[in-house]
């Protein structure tokens, strides 16, 4: 037989709910580091987009920025692409010996779809040389391809204005296809018919 007083507590026990310890609920993430990451990875996407298009001295300098507090796992490719940007910068800048070689290599970026450096080309030439009709003309085409009637019928006016010649040129260039309904194109090509 046990005692009695043993058994009572036996049952006392058994009878009470039992003490679980819960465990303690997950830790909510710290709002600033999520914050700061999530911002960081936008900075990066942001400087990532400014090397794509070549615009390196501003992807250099936003790369630079974003190091110090750079997540882990983006850090290395900052610094890889920061070497990028130097490597880029080093290079020697572009010279041309004659405004007529710098509307080639103009002609070439156009010609490859890098149509914002072919302004940009084109409106170099014009900077040393208002006066370059083949750059307008230059211009125009490009206006005429991204669809910038007005911007195309200037710069073409502008060309035949200091040549001629353009009018003749313009009138069996397929870059023009696109303003071929435009009375005002006809016009500017065809101006001896009323």
């Amino acid at each position: 037989m046990s005692a009695p007083g043993k058994n009572m507590m036996q049952e006392a026990r058994s009878a009470a709910p039992s003490r679980k310890k819960t465990p303690p609920p997950p830790a909510k993430p710290d709002a600033h580091s999520t914050t700061g990451s999530g911002a960081s990875f936008q900075h990066y996407q942001a400087a990532v987009q400014l090397l794509q298009q070549g615009k390196y001295e501003k992807a250099l300098a936003a790369f630079e920025k974003l190091l110090p507090a750079a997540p882990a796992e983006i850090k290395e490719r900052c610094q890889m692409y920061i070497h990028t940007c130097q490597r880029q910068l080093e290079k020697p800048s572009l010279t041309f010996d004659t405004p007529e070689e710098h509307y080639d290599y103009a002609v070439s970026k156009l010609n490859t779809g890098y149509y914002e450096e072919a302004r940009e080309q084109f409106n170099d030439i014009l900077a040393g040389h208002p006066d370059a009709d083949y750059a307008f003309y230059g211009l125009a085409v490009l206006d005429a391809i991204t669809g910038q009637s007005q911007n195309c019928l200037s710069n073409l006016a502008r060309a035949i204005g200091l040549n001629p010649r353009n009018r003749l040129q313009a009138r069996v260039d397929n870059d023009f296809q696109s303003m071929v309904d435009d009375p005002r194109f006809t016009e500017l090509l065809y101006p001896e018919i009323p």
